[in-house]
Order: structure tokens, then C-alpha cells, then sequence
């Protein structure tokens, strides 16, 4: 089946999108990676989001929180812990943009350095929803799913 960017409205399982995120997530080491840098990216973006303008950030984080609770409730309850947990961190960790731009972009390196040993191209390159489906994927992880078989 081939992946595209212009069906927004994918009516793809939670399993389906997972099962295609992890074609090109095989290797132990990219694995790793993607476990620290995932997670990484998405408190970078909060933190970026949050210097720049909360009520536009907290719009955007309802949005991705829709997109998962259309997916599974487990996997929109776990992100919206998430979600609390950075914001937390944030204001733990009062950093500025330009912290959290530097995080985003090591993360980055991280995760392309991890695709380079894996031998495949990151998912997102073939849909853009698959940015959203790493961190499902890390938070499907962490709660000891594992992928359906199909």
C-alpha cells in the first residue's frame, strides 16, 4: 500500500499506521534513538511553542490530542499525560526559545544519524502524518504494546 500526503482524512487503524511507522524502525539502534529523540522533538516543539505564544501552542496541542483520541483513547490519554509532563518540565525549566531550538535540532540530527543506520528514509517523507505517529509510536512502546501482526 502506498503512503500519501493528500489523504488528510486517513481512516488508517492505530495498528496500520503503527505497522507502517515500524518498516522503517527495524534497528535496535535507530530504535534507541528515536526512543530519547521523539520525545526530545515533541517537548522541543512545546517548549518553542510556549515561547512564542501559549494560547496558540495549547490550540495546537488540543489539535495533535484530537487526531490521537480519533486513533485510540489509551494513546490520547498517554499523550495527554505527556503533554502535562512537558508543560511541567516547562515551567521547571523556564527555558528560553533558543534552548529548546538547540534541543530540536540535536534531536533531529539524532533521528536522521538513526534513519542513516537503519537504510531507510524517515516515514514523513512519504506523509507528513507519520510525524505524529512517532510519538505514538514511543508512547505505544512505553506501554508495552506491541504492533499487531497483519
Amino acid at each position: 500500500m502506498s503512503r500519501t500526503s493528500h489523504n488528510r482524512m486517513s481512516k488508517r487503524t492505530l495498528e496500520q499506521w503503527l505497522s507502517e511507522y515500524s518498516v522503517s524502525h527495524q534497528n535496535l539502534v535507530n530504535k534507541k534513538i528515536h526512543w530519547l529523540c521523539v520525545p526530545a522533538i515533541f517537548v522541543s516543539l512545546l517548549g518553542m511553542g510556549m515561547s512564542l505564544s501559549v494560547w496558540f501552542t495549547l490550540v495546537m496541542s488540543a489539535l495533535v490530542l484530537i487526531f490521537y483520541m480519533r486513533l485510540s483513547t489509551p494513546l490520547f490519554l498517554a499523550m495527554g499525560i505527556f503533554i502535562l509532563i512537558c508543560l511541567s518540565v516547562m515551567t521547571l525549566l523556564p527555558w528560553g526559545f533558543k534552548i529548546w531550538a538547540g534541543i530540536f535540532i540535536v534531536a533531529w540530527i539524532g533521528q536522521f544519524i538513526g534513519h542513516k543506520i537503519e537504510g531507510k528514509k524517515p516515514s514523513f517523507f512519504e506523509d507528513l502524518q507519520f510525524l505524529l505517529i512517532g510519538p505514538a509510536w514511543v508512547a505505544n512502546s512505553l506501554m508495552g504494546r506491541k504492533k499487531s501482526q497483519s
